[in-house]
């Protein structure tokens, strides 16, 4: 697999999102298949693993360092801070609060020091010069080694890199959720020399070609089964853009999911998505997009096609968008 630069830090240009292996998207999967998966990964070239605290919470941190720890030096771990878990589904990025899950991510994933650290939603309560100094004294005692931002608006990026250079920013992005194109956030990263990670980039599954009218998502289980846009009536009201991504899968020898994950990196160079699955045949099926070329007439087509399209559905529930970061200051 081709290889892509987040600003200075070197990763595969498609890398894993870990996180549906144990948690919001179904019942976690059996330990060793985990493992097994995430190995798979890496043998197949891909060297940038994407994991968080609150996946699980905990579980997915140490589902992680354990698959990992055979391979520690050839591999980018990505962690996120930011989540009260109290109970209180609250956010606490204080910086004590910082330097604490810090420590404990580190043990839970067997290393000494975590190479993608990104606070994973903005703490309206701590201004964003308090987190990046925070993390700019983690980098300082060699706990971390580069600084991200999760669902960050435009604002938030530049005044946090003003303190301490971000590396990534991570927001959902995908053929059918194109905010990050429309408030700045894509426009600052490039102006900013700043790497960009779309999660969700097969739209949470809706761009596979595997969800319709008769889905049914566990609401115990799957975070989904809240979205609006994973209601039956908006899975059926979406199949003309799920029906696009297919056409031109048959033009490219492709799946929908691997048209839509080869569009994303056909966007810019410093794109990097981070697919996730618990499956090794979607494991395959996701790492053989890098092997689709669009070209520029294909995007153009594309992007043509979905202008004529509605997408219906809010992207997250209400609760979950109150803590994307929206400050246009």
């Amino acid at each position: 697999m081709k290889g892509r630069k987040l600003g200075k830090l070197d990763v595969s240009e498609l890398g894993l999102g870990c996180m549906s292996i144990s948690a919001n998207y179904g019942p976690p999967a059996d330990i060793d298949e985990g493992v097994e998966v995430i190995r798979a990964a890496f043998e197949k070239g891909v060297t940038f693993f994407d994991t968080a605290e609150v996946y699980g919470p905990y579980t997915n941190e140490e589902l992680v360092g354990e698959a990992l720890a055979p391979f520690r030096d050839k591999v980018v771990i990505a962690t996120k801070f930011g989540f009260a878990l109290d109970g209180s589904g609250g956010l606490n990025s204080r910086p004590e609060h910082i330097e604490k899950v810090v420590d404990e991510s580190l043990k839970r994933l067997k290393i000494d020091c975590i190479d993608l650290c990104y606070q994973h939603r903005v703490d309206p309560a701590v201004p964003i010069e308090d987190v990046a100094g925070a993390v700019k004294d983690l980098i300082k005692q060699g706990k971390v080694l580069h600084f991200g931002l999760s669902e960050a608006s435009a604002g938030t990026i530049r005044r946090a890199h003003a303190v301490e250079p971000v590396t990534a920013v991570q927001s959902e992005y995908s053929f059918i959720e194109r905010d990050v194109e429309q408030n700045g956030v894509l426009e600052a990263c490039e102006e900013l020399g700043i790497g960009f990670v779309p999660w969700g980039p097969v739209g949470m599954g809706h761009l596979t070609g595997r969800m319709d009218a008769r889905t049914r998502l566990d609401p115990k289980t799957d975070v989904r089964a809240g979205f609006e846009r994973f209601s039956s009536k908006n899975l059926t009201a979406n199949t003309p853009i799920v029906d696009l991504l297919r056409r031109f899968g048959e033009k490219k020898n492709a799946t929908p999911a691997q048209i839509a994950l080869a569009w994303l990196l056909a966007q810019k160079p410093w794109i990097v998505p981070i697919p996730g699955t618990g499956n090794i045949h979607h494991l395959d099926e996701n790492i053989r997009a890098s092997e689709v070329q669009l070209t520029p007439a294909d995007l153009r087509e594309m992007d043509a096609a979905f202008s004529g399209t509605t997408v219906h559905g809010g992207r997250m529930n209400e609760a979950q968008m109150r803590i994307v970061d929206q400050n246009a200051a």
